[in-house]
């Protein structure tokens, strides 16, 4: 690779041949370590890698990139400090010329640790929300249940109706939950399974619509068709999509809910929008209402899971979620999906 190439990675890189020395420093790891790359050139790569870890020992005494087994091909990723105390990310590949030779090429990778200070904050973020939003149902399961079973000769038939029917809500609240944390997780690894095949989305928005509507909800819902075309999609992640969507409709907006399917501009992809009635995402939100945990301020309910699910589903299909103005005051979400053409039911 040229050195101009090195240069170009977002993480810096120090390579030395079979005698130790540097050959190569890249113009991020020269920052990182403060050095100058050229004059770095023919010097012992462990005075050029200045690390260390917090015991004070340098990564190359505690490593051996030069030593070990013959089939020793690299150096996991460790945590380690410049001597700035500034904390990254090194790991190391060992190239040799032939198999079970010695080592002929030492490529040393650092990254920034504040990458990893982030994920640990957002892992810390999650767990704090989780058990937030776990705790809630379960107190009220906990409440419930142990009046039921301390008081039960006390309590008429309607008391323990409501009961039993508060206690079937909350755990259907948690079994939503934990179904939207496992398709976050498939979303956040790559391992989201789609079953996709021509699919009506009409069908779906009336079931959708229909399964919505059956509690007796105050809040009406209405389908506009401009093009009945077929999608390829998951069927069961269309549903979950525009469940998602007019559930977020419901519950911000103070009116009509509305689901409009149309001809995108890209005649490739048919659009399905869902719009509400309500005060609308600010423009400067859009981009975080797609993250996990988001909730607008000022409205309760919710997991603060749904749009992310939402994006990260038609995203896997190929599509984009767009967030603006309702015509009129609302708030307007328009799906994107692929288009098989139009196909016999």
């Amino acid at each position: 690779m040229p050195a101009d190439a090195l240069d170009l990675l977002p993480d810096g890189a120090v390579v030395a041949d079979g005698d130790g020395k540097v050959v190569r420093v890249s113009a991020v790891a020269a920052r990182m370590l403060g050095v100058d790359p050229d004059s770095s050139v023919g010097r012992p790569l462990e005075d050029v890698l200045a690390l260390m870890n917090r015991d004070g020992e340098a990564w190359l005494g505690w490593n051996k990139p030069y030593a070990g087994l013959p089939t020793r091909t690299a150096v996991p990723e460790q945590s380690w400090l410049l001597p700035d105390g500034t904390e990254v990310l090194v790991s190391a590949r060992l190239h040799r010329e032939h198999r079970l030779g010695p080592v002929a090429t030492v490529a040393v990778s650092l990254r920034s640790g504040r990458g990893r200070a982030r994920l640990d904050r957002e892992r810390s973020d999650l767990v704090a929300t989780v058990a937030h939003e776990l705790r809630s149902p379960l107190t009220g399961v906990k409440g419930f249940v142990n009046a039921l079973l301390s008081r039960w000769d006390r309590l008429n038939e309607d008391q323990k109706q409501l009961m039993l029917t508060t206690v079937s809500a909350d755990a259907d609240r948690l079994s939503r939950l934990i179904a939207e944390l496992l398709d976050v997780a498939r979303i956040d690894t790559g391992r989201l399974q789609l079953h996709r095949r021509p699919t009506d989305p009409v069908l779906k928005a009336q079931r959708v619509i229909t399964s919505t509507t059956s509690g007796g909800g105050a809040t009406p819902i209405h389908l506009v068709v401009e093009d009945d075309a077929k999608i390829d999609a998951d069927p069961d992640k269309v549903t979950q999509v525009l469940a998602n969507l007019v559930e977020n409709g419901m519950r911000h907006g103070s009116g009509a809910v509305t689901i409009t399917i149309a001809r995108d501009a890209d005649p490739a992809y048919l659009a399905i929008t869902v719009t509400d009635e309500g005060q609308g995402i600010p423009v400067e939100l859009r981009r975080r209402a797609v993250t996990k945990f988001w909730t607008s301020t000022g409205h309760r309910g919710g997991s603060g899971l749904g749009l992310y699910i939402v994006n990260g589903l038609v995203r896997a299909h190929g599509g984009a979620v767009v967030i603006d103005d309702r015509p009129g005051g609302g708030n307007r979400v328009t799906t994107t999906w692929p288009v098989v053409g139009d196909l016999d039911d």
